[in-house]
């Protein structure tokens, strides 16, 4: 079993930290390279660069939580919530179908539902735990 991960290319878990704007501002954001190569790809179904793909995630983020926490935990979230879709057959494979293109309801009833709980906090549950 362990094979399969074990066997990943040691770059794509190396962490690559990287500076972007936030609103005139200066941050850096430490990812794992697989993590970048996820978002690259999300950004670019819509026509975005990374930098405006994560100005966009934040911005939504704000609005919707009213606050952003630990936003590299939440981009690594973010390219898991765009692969698991995918192999489930909810986001289209094919990368030149936009993401706003899709119906997000749509996509968000089609996901398990331990992956929809949220903690009254706004933090997300572990799934086990979410039973409870």
């Amino acid at each position: 079993m362990c094979k399969i991960f074990i066997s990943a290319d040691p770059a794509s878990y190396e962490s690559r930290t990287r500076s972007v704007r936030l609103h005139g501002v200066v941050t850096s954001l430490s990812l794992e390279n697989l993590h970048w190569a996820v978002l690259e790809e999300i950004a670019g179904r819509d026509g975005m660069t990374v930098a405006q793909l994560i100005e966009r995630l934040y911005d939504e983020l704000v609005v919707e939580r009213g606050a952003v926490g630990n936003f590299s935990s939440f981009l690594r979230v973010c390219a898991l919530r765009y692969e698991n879709p995918i192999a489930d057959g909810l986001i289209p494979r094919d990368a030149t179908i936009p993401i706003r293109s899709l119906d997000a309801n749509r996509v968000l009833e089609g996901l398990p539902r331990a992956s929809r709980v949220v903690a009254p906090s706004g933090e997300g549950l572990h799934p086990k735990r979410a039973l409870n």
